[in-house]
């Protein structure tokens, strides 16, 4: 190990990145192994509940955690072999492969095994908010009237619970709320929190944030009393109950038809028409017909990309900066083919050194990292694209 460690020493940037990823490669086979031998345990105590606290003893894991590995384990080696051949190929993650049981549990066995085909060549290289999200779509379209009754069961356990910390500190937290009114209360409280920031302002936005929600809770005064805005991408024949097509809530991800149908009907909502291009659904143009006036621009670039650009980030666009891909000073021009939009920590990152970012005419955006590895980032579009019909003539 000690030569091993001398030789890491010696690494340039880009060797030390690609150890880093062998040996991620070699912790999920390693995983792969795992998940096999806790199957095989499960299987030979007939799935007893002692199991669980046996694996917790056995890894120094929190009951919770032992209980997901299990189901886990018996889930890849049973309902879902591809992803957990994924794992044997180093290409996803034990966690990564957690959210794809979490995802499928509902599932009958054939479903699951088809979901699981479906998601083969969509996870690698996809960080686990991401299989989270794949996942859970894939799952919907695999059963979309299951997907709705297990929506209305999880929004209807939800609950406020406390969590003591260590001296001094504790947190509270609204779990299994409505995405909707989550969504919107955040954006309410980071609003607030931005607000606030000002140039002698010495609190954190982190602290900030807190701060703010705690004052709401406790007085209901938190600062501006504005409207909040969560951006629902719906296809109309979803709307109009042709189909059961789920639709995309910005930052969480894809929700049953019905539940999206209950949020677009509600009494604040503000509806918009949203051109998109049958071929690859991107956004073309935005209807202007709405109860507030359009920030135009601004606008546009946060109803396409509706969250942060860098891959892998989901912080929604309404809470992102917008930011010019080709820096201003360096030629860029503020227009649609050049603006994106990034959070805060990834705005800032674009400017360091060694970091390159190139929007393509498609809207991909490329990110070169100091290292020379480069990822691509595509606003998803709103719609499958659908086969171009012939001309009616």
């Amino acid at each position: 190990m000690k030569e091993v460690n001398v030789a890491l020493d010696s690494l340039e940037d880009k060797d030390a990145v690609d150890a880093a990823v062998a040996a991620s490669e070699g912790i999920a086979r390693l995983e792969a192994v795992r998940f096999r031998a806790l199957a095989q345990l499960n299987r030979h105590r007939d799935g007893a509940a002692g199991v669980t606290q046996e694996v917790a003893f056995a890894l120094s894991v929190v009951d919770g955690h032992a209980a997901g590995l299990v189901s886990t384990a018996q889930a890849l080696t049973t309902r879902l072999p591809r992803t957990l051949g994924l794992l044997d190929r180093g290409q996803v993650g034990g966690y990564g492969a957690m959210k794809v049981a979490t995802a499928t549990a509902w599932l009958s066995d054939d479903d699951a095994r088809a979901v699981d085909e479906v998601l083969e060549a969509r996870l690698p290289g996809r960080n686990s908010d991401q299989i989270r999200k794949a996942a859970n779509h894939a799952a919907m379209m695999a059963d979309r009237d299951g997907a709705g009754l297990r929506t209305e069961r999880h929004r209807a356990g939800r609950r406020l619970s406390i969590r003591q910390g260590e001296t001094g500190v504790a947190s509270i937290e609204v779990e299994d709320g409505p995405v909707e009114k989550v969504a919107a209360a955040y954006t309410r409280i980071d609003r607030e929190a931005r607000a606030l920031k000002t140039g002698d302002e010495p609190r954190t936005l982190d602290q900030l944030r807190a701060d703010v929600a705690l004052d709401l809770l406790l007085s209901g005064q938190g600062g501006k009393s504005e409207r909040c805005e969560v951006f629902l991408y719906m296809d109309l024949n979803t709307y109009l109950g042709v189909n059961e097509d789920p639709a995309e809530l910005a930052g969480h991800g894809h929700i049953p038809a019905a539940l999206a149908r209950h949020i677009a009907s509600g009494p604040d909502t503000v509806l918009r028409r949203i051109i998109t291009d049958p071929l690859s659904g991107q956004v073309l143009d935005l209807g202007r017909d709405r109860y507030r006036p359009t920030a135009g621009l601004g606008e546009f670039v946060r109803v396409r990309d509706r969250e942060c650009r860098r891959p892998g980030c989901h912080r929604v666009a309404q809470a992102c900066d917008l930011d010019h891909s080709l820096p201003w000073q360096h030629g860029g021009h503020t227009s649609d083919t050049e603006l994106i939009d990034l959070c805060r920590r990834d705005h800032r990152l674009k400017d360091e050194p060694g970091w390159v970012y190139r929007l393509a005419s498609d809207g991909t955006l490329t990110i070169t990292t100091p290292t020379g590895r480069s990822y691509d980032s595509t606003p998803p579009p709103l719609h499958e694209p659908r086969a171009e019909e012939p001309p009616p003539f």
